[in-house]
């Protein structure tokens, strides 16, 4: 892998920094005391196309590689989590879902306002009683003529109330587990479905999290996404690019616990000088720095491997587990070397702890990925 970036790449990347630092670093902990962004942000992402990144431009997308991807992912983690959840789930799990797995008819009808910012969607597989069992999700989709009936709930649903189409999952045959769900889209206005917001959230708190209820949500046969029973199969593919993205976007937060913490060593005072001078403080912010640097290689050999075809599963779970865990690590040692001032919100080290700390649950918790990653060394199954 050349880690040196092409000049497109660099430039996307500048591109989403001057952004980030113009529209999100100012607002973020004003969304997050708000618990809710600012809407007018999902347009500003679709103008600039990071939402139809590597969608083919052909149905509105922007193109571009995985690389590019993750560049502008890290560079919204890094300013706000809530912003890069946005293009995380609406375009690195629906988008690019509906563009491996959909048919002509639905590209057409969704990507191009998907990516424009136009619509967003939001990824309907978790429930009140199934996290990490996704596989044994009780909602159900029943066939009646040339619709299906869906009825059940989904919970922890990013952008669950603002999203304009659900990427949902559900049971329509009677074989155990993962074999009898079937995936769908479903358009939010769609009659006999509600949606309810999640407040007070430890972290990501400006973000739009819901729950769905669906009660007799009639959809036609054509809203089914794949092959009928192969709804698994398409969140597990959405799900291992999707991890990619959660490790970027970690990056992002490591990547300003360390500049936070460099900042603020190199003007707080203590025992007559700076304590950027203190060799324990040099300590904790080594520790970050590692963290940054290692989360950021791994999870930029995901996207180089998916860049040129190669197998990735692997090692999305990978960046994943490592990039999730030291987002926390990060955080909580820059909040160390801010003090007392660290635990208040004037300064970003308690809100950069409390966005790091869903990362090792959402998208596969840290022992998901390490039950995954074990199966794939020892060739034995888990589960």
């Amino acid at each position: 892998m050349n880690l040196e970036l092409s000049e497109e790449q660099a430039a996307v990347r500048r591109l989403a920094r001057e952004f980030t630092e113009r529209e999100v670093v100012p607002y973020a902990a004003e969304w997050d005391r708000a618990e809710s962004v600012d809407r007018a942000i999902v347009k500003k992402l679709g103008a600039l196309g990071f939402l139809g990144l590597t969608v083919p431009e052909e149905y509105g997308g922007s193109g571009g590689d995985h690389l590019a991807y993750v560049l502008v992912t890290e560079e919204l983690g890094r300013g706000d989590s809530a912003v890069r959840g946005i293009v995380s789930v609406s375009l690195g799990l629906v988008a690019k879902t509906v563009a491996a797995w959909g048919t002509e008819e639905q590209k057409r009808a969704w990507l191009p306002r998907l990516c424009s910012g136009d619509a967003l969607g939001c990824f309907g597989l978790t429930e009140p009683g199934t996290g990490s069992d996704a596989g044994n999700l009780t909602t159900r989709a029943v066939r009646e003529g040339d619709s299906y009936v869906i009825s059940g709930s989904k919970m922890f649903i990013t952008n669950g109330t603002w999203a304009d189409v659900v990427l949902l999952f559900a049971r329509t045959g009677d074989e155990p587990g993962h074999r009898g769900v079937s995936a769908f889209l479903v358009p939010t206005d769609t009659p006999g479905l509600t949606r309810r917001e999640i407040h007070g959230k430890l972290g990501l708190r400006g973000q739009a999290t819901a729950e769905l209820v669906l009660e007799d949500v009639r959809v036609p046969a054509s809203a089914m996404l794949g092959p009928q029973g192969k709804g698994f199969s398409v969140a597990m593919s959405a799900l291992a690019k999707g991890r990619m993205s959660v490790a970027a976007g970690c990056v992002g937060i490591a990547q300003a616990a360390l500049d936070a913490a460099v900042a603020y060593a190199a003007q707080r005072e203590q025992f007559g000088k700076p304590i950027a001078h203190h060799q324990l403080v040099q300590e904790l912010i080594a520790d970050i720095s590692v963290d940054v640097d290692a989360a950021r290689l791994l999870t930029w050999r995901v996207a180089d491997l998916i860049d040129r075809g190669l197998p990735f599963a692997t090692e999305s779970s990978t960046a994943k587990l490592f990039a999730s865990e030291a987002a926390v690590r990060a955080a909580s040692n820059a909040l160390q070397v801010h003090g007392g001032y660290g635990y208040i919100d004037e300064y970003p080290a308690g809100k950069l702890l409390r966005d790091a700390r869903v990362m090792t649950l959402y998208e596969g918790t840290s022992q998901i990925q390490k039950l995954l990653i074990g199966r794939a060394r020892t060739g034995v199954s888990a589960f």
